[in-house]
């Protein structure tokens, strides 16, 4: 089924210019003009991704991720921002992002974007189940069990730990991890695999350790002795 896409944008010519691109691109599109009819919309229609600006009145692009995430929705969402700043960014990140877009943007990138945010929140790899020690994860169902507890994780997390699981004991470059997971390329500026990182190592606890190789990237090692 084609995926509809939900773009929420305050400024019309915006909304219309994605929304042309996107269909463009083969998607169905449905969009608002402002934070409260993006979540109406969301709970009335099935909505594959959302492509949310920052910046708009009364509720601004946050508030939505933050109330779309409370009630558990988990839909994945690219923002779109004008700001600069790293912190407000990795807040994004924290809030429940998916990824981040910045103004002024190019319609080609915001397009792959799209498509490698879906094609993770789809699981698009393997059918087999990952074992790490005492950790699985189960592509088709997408589901992740640790010591016999199911992990709740985004899409993103999810599928950086199937890359992580799929190449276990073997150091993964920064580059490399940054290239599968978002799509970036080599030598990009950004902390985003730090934070989601961080995030892996808080619901993973100690059963399995994912280790910081300095200067290089990670490693996943189920043995917790390890450093």
């Amino acid at each position: 089924m084609t995926a509809t896409i939900l773009v929420v944008d305050d400024e019309p010519n915006v909304n219309d210019l994605i929304c042309d691109a996107l269909r463009l691109a083969g998607y169905q599109t449905v969009s608002a003009s402002h934070g409260m009819a993006a979540l109406h919309i969301l709970r009335e229609t099935p909505i594959a991704l959302v492509v949310l600006d920052i910046n708009m009145p009364k509720m601004d692009g946050y508030e939505v991720l933050t109330r779309m995430r409370a009630s558990g929705d988990a839909t994945p969402v690219i923002i779109l921002t004008a700001r600069q700043d790293r912190d407000d960014t990795n807040a994004g990140f924290k809030l429940g992002a998916d990824d981040f877009v910045k103004k002024p943007f190019g319609i080609e990138e915001l397009t792959l974007r799209v498509a490698a945010v879906l094609r993770r929140s789809r699981g698009e790899q393997t059918s087999s189940a990952i074992r790490v020690g005492s950790l699985t994860l189960d592509p088709d169902r997408h589901e992740a069990i640790c010591a016999e507890e199911v992990l709740e994780l985004s899409a993103t997390e999810f599928r950086l730990l199937q890359v992580l699981m799929e190449n276990a004991n073997r150091v993964m470059t920064k580059d490399q991890l940054l290239r599968q997971i978002w799509g970036f390329d080599a030598g990009t500026e950004t902390t985003v695999l730090e934070t989601y990182i961080s995030y892996l190592r808080k619901k993973l606890g100690a059963g399995v350790t994912i280790r910081t190789v300095r200067g290089v990237g990670y490693q996943l090692l189920a043995d917790k002795s390890k450093p």
